[in-house]
């Protein structure tokens, strides 16, 4: 399904979390967005988020230093851009528009990872209720972007959420302990997820990666 652009407003996007759809353009230069409400939902569970070895490794050295909403519109445009492996882009000038107010009213957040005072990657997303809605990561140097992920399950896990949605499984996000579910299962713990409290904001916003995989293995 579709909707006009210049009348899709915030107040439809929150609405469209709620019920399990979420929108995307066709190309970059596209003002139209479309609805997606796909038959099977990809989730990480957060009780079941596995850390491969090597990226517990990296976590325990700090290599990186992870911000939450340090520079959110810089991570949304760096998701937006067109790269050779990926000449087109979803996220589109309304999009971004929407969820640059999505992230002034307290809806949508960043979690970065810098290097050497560079952003490195990171990734942002959608919270509502008790549920998260990952939207798109990026990254420049290696691990960046997993270290993000993994800063980002601490985050919600400290902070009593229920759902970590990612839309759609890949082979990248299967190694973390992700899976598809119906689009009738997925509604039942949106449902759940929508109708809980959670704070985003429970674990301190510069958590070292110690603190991070103890978080992670932590049970809720």
């Amino acid at each position: 399904m579709s909707s006009g652009g210049a009348n899709f407003t915030v107040e439809d996007l929150i609405a469209c979390y709620a019920r399990g759809v979420f929108p995307m353009a066709d190309a970059r230069d596209d003002d139209e967005i479309f609805l997606i409400d796909p038959e099977e939902r990809g989730v990480i569970p957060l009780d079941a988020f596995h850390v491969p070895r090597r990226l517990a490794r990296t976590l325990r050295s700090d290599r990186f230093q992870v911000r939450i909403n340090a520079d959110f519109e810089a991570v949304l445009d760096a998701c937006a851009e067109a790269r050779p492996n990926r000449p087109e882009t979803w996220i589109s000038a309304p999009i971004k528009g929407l969820y640059m107010e999505l992230y002034r009213r307290g809806f949508a957040h960043s979690v970065e990872a810098w290097q050497d005072g560079q952003f490195a990657g990171g990734l942002y997303g959608v919270s509502l209720g008790a549920a998260f809605f990952g939207e798109s990561m990026v990254s420049f140097a290696r691990d960046a972007s997993k270290v993000a992920l993994a800063h980002l399950v601490a985050r919600l896990k400290a902070g009593q959420y229920r759902l970590l949605d990612a839309q759609f499984m890949t082979d990248h996000l299967s190694q973390f302990g992700g899976v598809t579910l119906s689009r009738t299962q997925y509604r039942k713990r949106l449902s759940a997820a929508i109708a809980s409290d959670s704070d985003f904001f429970r674990l301190e916003a510069y958590a070292g990666g110690s603190a991070v995989l103890q978080a992670i293995s932590q049970a809720s």
